[in-house]
């Protein structure tokens, strides 16, 4: 197997593969990608979890409030 490190950028979805490896990569490959940031739904989540977002005037509901909108 031959294996190559480079950074790119995604563009609709598409990866280019830079020049001087393009001829090495013409058939089947394995594509293991890593992202240099984390950006997904969870992370936010724990993100505000952790940071919540303070509103003027917030009241969170009780539980009955809940329970009667059913």
């Amino acid at each position: 197997m031959y294996a190559v490190e480079f950074q790119a950028k995604v563009k609709n979805g598409s990866i280019e593969i830079p020049e001087e490896y393009k001829t090495r990569f013409e058939e089947r490959v394995r594509v293991i990608l890593l992202s240099e940031e984390e950006n997904t739904a969870a992370n936010f989540i724990d993100h505000l979890l952790q940071h919540p977002i303070a509103i003027a005037g917030f009241r969170p509901l009780t539980r009955e409030e809940i329970y009667e909108r059913i």
